[in-house]
């Protein structure tokens, strides 16, 4: 293999392991953020835009 090929297929798997811990960290804090969000909700806090769609009703 030549020298261009293994740094071609270096930057190749350094960008697929970097785009795959981005995906990874954006689904757990998805996950957080959906857990904090119930919670603020099982506590009587209520969005914005709820108020807003009530009104209409």
């Amino acid at each position: 293999m030549s020298v261009h090929a293994l740094y071609v297929t270096a930057a190749y798997g350094i960008t697929a392991v970097v785009l795959a811990g981005l995906i990874g960290w954006i689904l757990l804090d998805q996950k957080g953020r959906k857990r904090d969000l119930a919670e603020l909700e099982a506590a009587g806090v209520r969005r914005r835009s709820d108020k807003a769609e009530a009104e209409k009703s």
